[in-house]
């Protein structure tokens, strides 16, 4: 495969597997043009003389001019406050959004697979090793782990060793990137056989 195929198919599969922060960046484009249209407001309307919407301009620059005077607890509790809201919003802005897919090492293609589809055919095979009800198996798969839930029917025990070998082996076969790695958790109270 030529490293222009590679490079495309990374770029692929990066773009299905991980979401824009667009969202965000709309969200807060909306709130700052909301807040400039009612400052630009209150400017406008004190300019005519008539009475403010909620505050008038010159007392919303006094009251910053006359901060320094307020507690020094509250100025400080309305800085950690603000400088923990900034904190919040670089870090969501830089770090990279995540969609709750994995892509299949391939030669010949970009594969990308949700993770529903990886917790389907997981349960599948768990349920097969561990001789217990498909109907009994719950299968949830997150970016770097897969914990798999089995309910044994009363009277046959599940070994969960077996199971973890097998679940293992099917996550190792897929090829998935990042890697998953299988939690199984056996419940200790068996259903009634169906």
């Amino acid at each position: 495969m030529s490293s222009d195929n590679k490079a495309l198919y990374a770029r692929i599969s990066r773009r299905e597997t991980h979401s824009p922060r667009s969202l965000l960046a709309i969200v807060l484009a909306v709130v700052l043009i909301i807040v400039f249209a009612w400052v630009g407001t209150e400017v406008v309307i004190a300019l005519l003389g008539l009475p403010a919407l909620l505050v008038a301009p010159s007392d919303m620059f006094a009251s910053a001019l006359g901060l320094a005077e307020q507690p020094a607890a509250i100025v400080a509790a309305a800085g950690i406050v603000a400088a923990v809201i900034g904190l919040v919003l670089i870090i969501l802005s830089l770090s990279p959004g995540r969609r709750a897919r994995h892509v299949i090492d391939t030669e010949r293609a970009a594969t990308v697979v949700d993770n529903e589809v990886i917790a389907s055919a997981l349960a599948r095979h768990a349920s097969y090793a561990g001789n217990v009800d498909p109907d009994n198996t719950t299968v949830s798969v997150s970016h770097r782990r897969a914990v798999v839930d089995l309910t044994p029917t009363s009277g046959i025990p599940a070994n969960r060793d077996d199971v973890t070998e097998a679940v293992t082996a099917q996550l190792d076969a897929y090829g998935l990137r990042p890697t998953v790695r299988a939690r199984v958790q056996i419940a200790e109270k068996a259903k009634v056989g169906a």
